[in-house]
């Protein structure tokens, strides 16, 4: 076996991505990350409609600011390629967070408690679909 066997971040031809799942990797990506940008904006630049959501979700005030800001700073690193992994790990505890809330207020599963599970998905689904380490540590075996 050799090193490159060893190394799951090294892509073999057989799991590099088509041309065709790239593109489809990015427009998956893209939604999410518009998605997400328009929640940190919303946050970070403390809109009403942020501030008085995150009040009946039971937050105080002052903790929006921060939590846009590492809303944030998970963002840019799921959109730099090199640190993409990782950012989705980051994000997806930053969601894991999000349905923890929601099933504590007791909100409706499919489009409260799920909603953040849904970005979740689009996240990592067009992670795997552009990025062949991911293909790598995930996909099937030989």
């Amino acid at each position: 076996m050799s090193a490159t066997n060893l190394n799951p971040t090294a892509a073999s031809p057989a799991s590099s991505p088509g041309r065709g799942a790239v593109l489809a990797g990015r427009i998956i990506t893209g939604i999410a990350v518009a998605f997400l940008t328009f929640d940190v904006v919303m946050k970070v630049a403390m809109v009403k409609a942020a501030v008085e959501g995150t009040v009946q979700l039971g937050f105080s005030p002052d903790v929006i600011f921060p939590l846009g800001v590492i809303q944030a700073a998970c963002l840019l690193l799921y959109v730099i390629p090199r640190t993409a992994p990782f950012g989705a790990v980051m994000l997806t505890a930053y969601l894991g967070g999000a349905v923890a809330i929601h099933v504590r207020l007791g909100n409706p599963m499919f489009t409260h408690v799920l909603s953040p599970v849904y970005v979740a998905i689009f996240l990592w689904g067009g992670l795997y679909l552009r990025d062949a380490r991911v293909r790598a540590l995930v996909g099937p075996r030989r």
